[in-house]
Formats: C-alpha cells, structure tokens, sequence
C-alpha cells in the first residue's frame, strides 16, 4: 500500500516522501541510500505515516505536505488537528484529508 511519511533528520529539518513499500524506504534512508537530502543528515527517524488506497492519492499528499510550514508539519505529528486546521484557513490550504 503506498504511504506518505515524514522523518525527522538529524540536523531537526523534516522530510517528507512517499513510497509504495514504507519499511523498504525507511531502510534505505537508514544507509543514506533514500535521498540526496537525508543522506547528508543521518541518522533519520520517522515521525509521521499515513497509508492511502491510491499512490496518486499518496504523492499529492506527499506535495502538500512539502508546502506546509514547519509549525504546520509538527502540529500533524502531534496530531493536533485544531491547529492544522486554523493554519488552514488562514493560508487558504487543506490538510492531508482534504
């Protein structure tokens, strides 16, 4: 099933991605082989997952996401949907369920 997930580096930076095989993906961002972008800030850890039906479902998501503020991203892994939610409406963005 395609996922949507977010790792926290080890310099604090967030990021985001999106996969077909979550737990393959995670590995391969262990050895530095996920992206340019984490291979540089090792050790990552994931923070955030969700699954979807679809992998276009996942991938806009996933670019959503990558529009959100940091403030925002760390509001969705705590799960506090109220502010995610303010900071929707005040940008004029939706969160990940719409």
């Amino acid at each position: 099933m395609p996922h949507v997930y977010m790792l926290r580096c080890a310099d604090d930076s967030y990021y985001v991605g999106s996969t077909r095989d979550l737990d393959h993906r995670l590995q391969q961002h262990a050895i530095g082989k996920g992206s340019a972008y984490t291979s540089t800030r090792l050790p990552v850890e994931i923070v955030w997952a969700a699954e979807y039906a679809r992998v276009d479902e996942a991938y806009a998501i996933e670019r959503k996401l990558h529009g959100w503020s940091r403030a925002k991203k760390e509001a969705l892994i705590r799960g506090d949907w109220a502010l995610i939610s303010r900071a929707s409406r005040r940008r004029g963005l939706q969160g990940p369920t719409g």
